[in-house]
């Protein structure tokens, strides 16, 4: 039974895996990363040692894909409790002029070789003055005075905690776990079974005498003592030479139970800096429901009460003295320019919107643990489709209110509402992935996966939006308040340019939000775990009010000033966030990923940041949009004018 614990497949992050003494665990690789290149590269792209069964690739999830995540199987094997020391694993054929190199290369671009044990990727500590810094993974080499250093010598350390029946079955009872966990009798008590709770990797550059290891097979003892040294290199890189490997492994009992593995990779850095970012944005939303206090209670309380209190003569009278907001009465809801345009990305906007809530809320949850891989992307475009149905019901509803109620022309708005915003992205990724494929790259998308992309796109998507689109229509449309005259009327000159306010109001909400998007870039970017989704959740949910408020003020201000055009300036005042956005992640690739080479990827970097504040744009404006529309219904329903 426990040998078989061993090789049973288990949900990552789920439950525990019981190993008895001397059962095999095998490590694997993922891709090789850079934080200079952003280009990860397959690990058998390198003279790396193959295993002798062959390279596997492992099960592979939808979002692991996209993130360009390829876990293979790996030649490094350990015996559970077993401490083994010069362990042998191959030399490889003298190197070619191309491997070299290709070797050389990756060293120059700082890339990291990614090692997994028991879904743990293997963590390294440095010490730099004083302080110890973790990463994940270890660097391919180093070059020290023009010559060319590989790590071929790894010292692991997996850390373990003893089995502990009861706690298991306390932990997850789940129907798949209650087949390959003991959880009763004597069946597992005799034989004492360990967790791997920590993986820990030091590299070494060794020197091997090729000679020496001519007849040595893979996993036998290395004929003399390897003392690994990681502060001193001695593995020199060189053209028609060949490079030998070898590792060992110890095995250290450990205090940590089984739930809390994860922390070391999670230490929570920076917490006090979140709750700034957030009482920064209340600071904001506080300010800005000032203003729209005040302009509910004052101005607009006052001006009603005012009017609903004259007799007949003197609103005649007042008729004649009408001024601001008033006067467009009969001009506020006369129908947009691109009306189609409007309502199909206020519906994307609230599919995309919805999207990120529903998202950010499971993950806050802790249902989308980093244990997962590719989960949270996974997560994200289930429920993008599924909310492609909330997109073509706006999308129709909002083209029916503006043209009264008519309902021609409702499924041409749905059609275009599910193409538009998964077009413009489907352009971007594909025109990047080429970029990707000619640098052979594990990043870009394989052709399949465009192809299941494509299907869903066209298959649930589309469809959705459609079913979404025909309840829109189905719905009662929303009646105006007032009525609009045939000739629109003529809007004064304006003190200042309506697009200085728009831009400018973009300001108040990327304050709310800049200091978690350094956290969030440094997430994408620099290659660190972001799992701090319960700010995160708060933070969007500050954003969403900020958007509102914003919106609301700059539209009254609109038509205090006469001018009736309010439809786009509304979706705009918030939307136009996405260009600070945009030049804040232009400022963090010129100021913080200095190292960043090659127009690749640059090029890459700016496409994926092209795509991000698209639906950042649509996803705020929206916000300001409906905010508006809802604000100047409730204005002009509660002023009776003939």
């Amino acid at each position: 039974m426990i040998s078989q614990l061993g090789h049973g497949f288990y949900l990552p992050g789920s439950y525990p895996h019981k190993y008895g003494i001397g059962d095999t665990l095998s490590v694997k690789v993922n891709s090789l990363t850079s934080i200079d290149t952003e280009l990860p590269f397959s690990y058998y792209s390198l003279p790396f040692c193959k295993p002798p069964e062959g390279v596997k690739d492992s099960a592979e999830n939808l979002g692991e894909l996209l993130m360009g995540d390829r876990i293979e199987n790996s030649p490094y094997k350990f015996k559970m409790y077993k401490n083994e020391t010069e362990i042998f694993l191959c030399q490889t054929e003298p190197l070619s002029g191309e491997d070299y190199k290709t070797l050389t290369k990756r060293i120059d671009e700082m890339y990291q070789v990614n090692l997994i044990l028991d879904n743990l990727p293997a963590i390294r500590y440095t010490k730099k003055e004083g302080y110890f810094l973790r990463w994940t993974g270890y660097p391919v080499g180093i070059k020290v005075q023009d010559l060319y250093y590989v790590f071929n010598h790894l010292k692991f350390t997996v850390f373990v905690h003893k089995y502990e029946e009861t706690n298991v079955a306390r932990v997850m009872g789940t129907g798949d776990a209650v087949d390959m966990i003991p959880t009763g009798g004597n069946s597992g008590s005799d034989i004492p079974g360990y967790m791997v709770v920590g993986f820990e990797v030091t590299p070494c550059s060794v020197q091997h005498n090729a000679d020496a290891v001519k007849k040595s097979k893979i996993y036998e003892k290395y004929p003399a003592a390897i003392n690994c040294e990681p502060t001193t290199v001695a593995m020199a890189i060189k053209e028609n030479e060949p490079l030998a490997f070898t590792y060992e492994v110890s095995f250290v009992e450990s205090d940590i139970k089984w739930p809390s593995r994860w922390d070391a990779y999670l230490k929570m850095e920076g917490s006090k800096v979140h709750w700034f970012s957030i009482l920064n944005s209340l600071m904001v939303i506080t300010f800005l429901a000032g203003i729209v206090l005040v302009i509910f209670l004052r101005t607009v309380r006052r001006d009603l009460t005012r009017y609903e209190e004259l007799d007949k003569e003197a609103q005649a009278q007042m008729n004649e003295e009408l001024s601001g907001w008033k006067l467009v009465v009969a001009d506020v809801f006369r129908a947009p320019t691109n009306p189609a345009l409007l309502c199909i990305m206020v519906g994307d906007g609230v599919q995309i919107l919805g999207m990120a809530v529903v998202t950010i809320m499971f993950a806050a949850l802790g249902f989308m643990s980093p244990a997962s891989r590719g989960t949270l992307i996974s997560g994200m475009l289930f429920f993008y489709m599924i909310l492609g149905v909330a997109a073509g019901y706006v999308a129709v509803r909002l083209w029916r209110t503006i043209s009264c109620g008519d309902i021609k022309g409702w499924v041409g708005i749905s059609w275009k509402a599910a193409c538009f915003f998964p077009g413009i992205a489907f352009f971007i990724l594909t025109t990047l992935n080429f970029l990707l494929w000619g640098s052979h790259s594990t990043g870009a998308i394989p052709f399949s996966l465009f192809v299941i992309l494509l299907l869903l796109w066209f298959c649930i998507s589309v469809p959705l939006t459609l079913f979404g689109g025909y309840l829109g229509a189905k719905a009662p449309h929303i009646e105006y308040p007032v009525r609009t005259n045939q000739i629109p009327r003529e809007i004064p000159a304006q003190r200042f340019p309506a697009w200085l306010l728009v831009l400018g109001a973009g300001t108040l909400p990327f304050g709310t939000l800049f200091i978690e998007l350094f956290f969030i870039m440094s997430s994408l970017w620099m290659g660190r775990v972001y799992y701090v989704f319960g700010f995160l959740f708060i933070v969007l949910m500050l954003l969403v009010v900020v958007c509102a408020e914003v919106s609301l003020v700059l539209t009254y201000m609109n038509i205090c000033t006469e001018d009736w055009r309010w439809w786009w300036k509304s979706f705009f005042a918030s939307g136009s966030v996405a260009i600070y956005i945009f030049f804040y992640s232009i400022n963090y690739l010129v100021f913080d990923l200095k190292s960043l080479s090659g127009p690749i990827s640059a090029t890459l970097y700016l496409g994926y940041s092209l795509f991000m504040v698209l639906a950042i744009m649509l996803a705020t404006g929206t916000v300001g949009f409906l905010s508006s529309f809802w604000f100047i219904h409730y204005l002009f329903s509660s002023v009776k004018l003939d």
